[in-house]
């Protein structure tokens, strides 16, 4: 029997916004935060009495300056990884149509990637597993 505490679990959603050339957005995480320079899928941490629909829109909202209807979110793919501290489960959902311009509010870099170039961009090990379905999907 394993006497190690279970970790807490960190639900987190995560888009992969596809422009018109198939290209998908990823976010480089800004010096002082956890992972700092990293490339991330955008989106955040879902709070408590939250869906991740829900969380999405606000944090597209927050992080990009951009709207998105909830019938616009199509649920893709999730990771599940084990960090040091904790457990993050994170749904993935493809998202095709906003309005608004993007801007990056809370990140150092955006950046409009190829999915067979998305390997070429180091990201955290809850994102990099994602690459190979979207370059699948794409």
């Amino acid at each position: 029997m394993n006497d190690t505490p279970p970790k807490r679990l960190l639900l987190v959603a995560a888009a992969a916004l596809i422009d018109a050339d198939g290209r998908v957005l990823i976010c480089q995480r800004p010096e002082g935060k956890q992972l700092a320079g990293l490339w991330e899928f955008p989106g955040g941490k879902v709070e408590a009495g939250e869906t991740p629909e829900a969380c999405l829109i606000r944090e597209l909202e927050e992080e990009l300056g951009i709207a998105v209807a909830q019938a616009c979110l199509a649920p893709f793919v999730f990771a599940s990884h084990e960090y040091e501290s904790f457990h993050l489960l994170m749904p993935l959902y493809l998202v095709r149509r906003w309005t608004g311009q993007m801007v990056a509010r809370e990140h150092k870099a955006l950046a409009w990637v190829k999915p067979s170039k998305l390997g070429d961009y180091p990201m955290p090990p809850a994102d990099a597993p994602l690459v190979a379905w979207l370059r699948d999907l794409i």
